[in-house]
């Protein structure tokens, strides 16, 4: 997939901008970039991009703002967010606006190149399986063969991360998964705890009927999370 996928790279540096889709280019991406939020709004108007690369800080509306006001419109588009700030909570505010991945700068443009190919293979839909079938969540069911969540009113928005964190789950219902092996499975082994546990909450809001008394996605004190389907 990574040979077809069409990037959109958002960075007000202009250097590093340029050098981003030059390498992108040659790793096999087809790339288009905008210096601004507003550039790629309107890019994101005409273009049906695989996945956005977007820096933290920008003037104007910033990269936070940006990908929040996209998953607040029901865009689920992967986006991988670059910063100068990589300390955990830069991590996790990433997260809690929606981004699938955060890498710091300064980086190795092979480790971004790594990084966009795992986004993108979570993305894709998972090839069929016959190890598990659809798992009912009250009024709603979810397939972890095609990623897909649906109900009464139709298909359920959900991120990258968030299908790929509700797959990891419904493949191995009643079954705890530590945070450990949940980080593993969203592509994201060095996001920390606290990254797993934001993924959970944004999940919840979209699969619990009070995300605040959780009937589905349970917390395992000291052990991890746990998925029971159910009416």
């Amino acid at each position: 997939m990574s040979d077809l996928a069409h990037l959109l790279v958002v960075d007000d540096d202009t250097r590093l901008r340029s050098l981003l889709q030059r390498y992108l280019t040659e790793q096999g991406f087809r790339v288009t970039a905008a210096a601004d939020a507003a550039e790629a709004r309107a890019a994101l108007k005409v273009v049906a991009f695989d996945l956005l690369v977007m820096d933290v800080m920008m003037p104007g509306e910033s990269g936070l703002q940006l990908v929040d006001s996209l998953r607040r419109e029901g865009r689920d588009v992967p986006v991988l967010m670059l910063t100068a700030r990589g300390d955990p909570d830069d991590r996790v505010a990433g997260f809690e606006h929606g981004a699938d991945d955060y890498l710091a700068k300064p980086f190795d443009p092979r480790e971004l190149a790594h990084r966009v190919r795992t986004i993108l293979r979570r993305a894709a839909p998972p090839p069929p399986t016959s190890q598990s079938g659809p798992v009912q969540l009250g009024a709603r069911w979810f397939d972890p063969d095609r990623a897909e969540l649906r109900g009464p009113e139709g298909t359920t928005r959900l991120t990258g991360g968030e299908a790929a964190l509700l797959t990891a789950l419904a493949r191995r219902p009643g079954e705890v998964l530590s945070r450990e092996e949940i980080a593993v499975a969203l592509g994201t082994p060095d996001a920390g705890e606290r990254a797993v546990d934001v993924q959970v909450t944004r999940l919840r809001r979209k699969i619990e009927p009070d995300p605040r008394e959780p009937r589905f996605l349970h917390t395992i004190r000291h052990k991890g999370y746990v998925l029971r389907p159910g009416s």
